[in-house]
């Protein structure tokens, strides 16, 4: 994809000496909503970090918004415009709701109003403060508040790993508002049915390679068995 907003080639990290990503590659395009799946263990959230300067790779090459970012310092890559959604949420537990949003905020559409529009329940707790809410409402808290950001990408670690049923079909209703809005996203995720109503492509990774790609209508029960299963 020639013009993807986010073009990731020839990825190589390693912790210490233990090589986890080899070669990876996969790009992400403007409006569509992209996912990378693979079991436990699999490089998955090391790809995530790799991509936004969380850890230092071998080898890259990442171009985000025709912006090459391997030499970029962390500080400059976050205002290149990815919104991350890290898999342990990481909310200012002793801000409030309302302190939380306000302090990743930029200019854009994303405001407080439009992230209380998609997620009411933080409106209802923007006086409370972050340890305070519950699994789900720190989830939602962490979405809007890379919202806040105004990012041209978005990247969702796991989103509804150990929530509600409730709750995760709350995340999963403002997944389809933002793809419905243009929003471009990057989602870590096993629920491979609530995938396939939002996702456009899919990456599948094993043991630190891009091994499969396709759409998910494409994403047959042997691709599943062979790269997905137990």
């Amino acid at each position: 994809m020639n013009d993807a907003l986010l073009h990731v080639r020839d990825l190589e990290t390693a912790y210490g000496q233990s090589q986890v990503l080899f070669g990876l590659s996969f790009d992400v395009g403007a409006g569509q909503v992209a996912t990378l799946l693979g079991r436990n263990g699999m490089g998955k959230t090391t790809t995530v970090r790799t991509i936004c300067s969380l850890i230092r790779p071998r080898e890259r090459r990442v171009t985000f918004a025709g912006t090459p970012t391997r030499a970029l310092p962390i500080h400059r890559f976050a205002r290149l415009g990815i919104g991350l959604v890290p898999e342990s949420r990481r909310c200012f537990a002793p801000l409030s709701v309302l302190e939380n949003l306000v302090a990743a905020a930029r200019p854009g559409p994303w405001t407080l109003e439009a992230v209380a529009r998609l997620f009411p329940r933080l409106e209802e707790r923007r006086n409370q403060t972050a340890r305070t809410l519950s699994g789900g409402e720190q989830q939602m808290l962490a979405i809007g508040r890379a919202l806040m950001t105004n990012p041209q990408l978005v990247i969702l670690d796991e989103a509804t790993e150990g929530l509600a049923p409730v709750v995760r079909q709350e995340i999963w209703a403002a997944i389809h508002a933002l793809k419905a809005a243009g929003q471009a996203i990057l989602v870590i995720d096993k629920t491979l049915k609530e995938l396939a109503g939002v996702a456009d492509r899919c990456f599948v990774l094993e043991r630190g390679r891009t091994v499969w790609t396709g759409t998910t209508a494409e994403l047959t029960p042997a691709v599943t068995d062979r790269y997905l299963g137990v």
